[in-house]
């Protein structure tokens, strides 16, 4: 493929990223903390967004998109998360939270059933709670998902099929055959291979373990025993990074299309010669934004409904969940190109 056609790709997108590391402070100390209310008068609500784990550029870009829309909405936003990763932590943050009594809580779980007692007992003392990221959470006000999966899986192998010209065969990796969103997503593509009769796939999905150098070494495999094949979709944050070194490697940037949820900072410059083509994912700002306004709806007594508009970019217009009425769908993709990337620094 010519670096034309892959230019032909370069649709602009928003930001990105995968659930990798989260931003703030550790314990129950909070951070990122932002007043709004441009004309000077005080905040009118509280709201505590809590992450999974202090320290990357992931939770950074949330905290951003908190900040932006507390000025916008004249609320007080904070943001906070463990030093690590663990349930305990995140759950001795909420339940330091609950005496504190905000009047609302976003959360981005670590293990959302590990939370759902605690998150009982802020509903019990009268705070609003959303959740991301835990589709089907159960006990919440509300669960707003960026997306389907199985709707985002369609798209990834539409971006792909774009690239390759609808037809060649194809890869489709995942962190583990046991991660249920991955291995959604990779149902979703396989399930709308109908509408593209010139492609298919090699195999079943192929496990990464989550990791780059596992992803590179598999894809060089199948570059030995596939040599034709035109299309990667990886799922983990550094597949596309393993497979685009081993593309790279084998100088198949023009034969290849490489497609998969990941970041800039991850992918690096291996998407400046078209070693990775596009990066997709969903706006970590956007999504803390989505939740806060949520939150506001639920506090000035409201209830979500199918179709709902949040007024904010992908969730304008949600998805009812039919199984799990409180979990909340938008349609918040983002494509990101080699003449995007500069647009979204994590």
């Amino acid at each position: 493929m010519s670096h034309s056609a892959k230019r032909y790709l370069g649709v602009a997108a928003s930001a990105l990223a995968l659930a990798l590391v989260g931003c703030s402070t550790t314990g129950n100390q909070l951070s990122g903390e932002r007043e709004g209310g441009e004309s000077g008068t005080s905040p009118t609500r509280e709201i505590v967004n809590v992450v999974k784990l202090a320290g990357g550029d992931w939770f950074n870009r949330m905290q951003l998109g908190n900040e932006e829309y507390a000025t916008e909405h004249n609320i007080k936003v904070t943001q906070t998360a463990g030093d690590d990763a663990s349930e305990e932590k995140q759950i001795a943050i909420l339940n330091d939270l609950v005496t504190q009594k905000p009047d609302a809580l976003t959360v981005v779980p670590n293990s959302p059933e590990s939370l759902e007692n605690v998150l009982a007992r802020a509903k019990k003392a009268g705070i609003a709670v959303v959740t991301g990221e835990a589709a089907g959470m159960k006990g919440v006000d509300a669960d707003i998902e960026a997306f389907v999966n199985k709707d985002y899986g369609a798209h990834q192998l539409d971006v792909m099929a774009k690239c390759m010209g609808d037809k060649g065969s194809y890869a489709h990796f995942v962190g583990s055959l046991t991660v249920k969103s991955h291995n959604e997503w990779a149902a979703g593509a396989e399930e709308h291979l109908k509408d593209f009769p010139g492609i298919t796939r090699v195999s079943d999905p192929i496990s990464s373990d989550e990791s780059q150098e596992t992803a590179y070494q598999r894809a060089k495999e199948l570059i030995a025993r596939y040599p034709d094949i035109k299309g990667f979709i990886g799922s983990a944050s550094t597949d596309i990074a393993g497979i685009g070194r081993a593309v790279q490697e084998a100088g198949l940037q023009e034969q290849t299309c490489v497609v998969g949820t990941s970041t800039p900072a991850i992918v690096g410059t291996l998407i400046d010669d078209g070693s990775v083509d596009v990066i997709t994912g969903w706006d970590p700002a956007l999504q803390g934004k989505a939740m806060l306004a949520a939150a506001e709806l639920i506090l000035d007594g409201k209830s979500l409904s199918d179709g709902q508009d949040l007024g904010v970019e992908g969730y304008d217009n949600l998805k009812q969940d039919s199984n799990s009425p409180t979990t909340f769908y938008g349609n918040a993709w983002i494509d990101i190109t080699k003449d995007t990337t500069k647009d979204y620094p994590f």
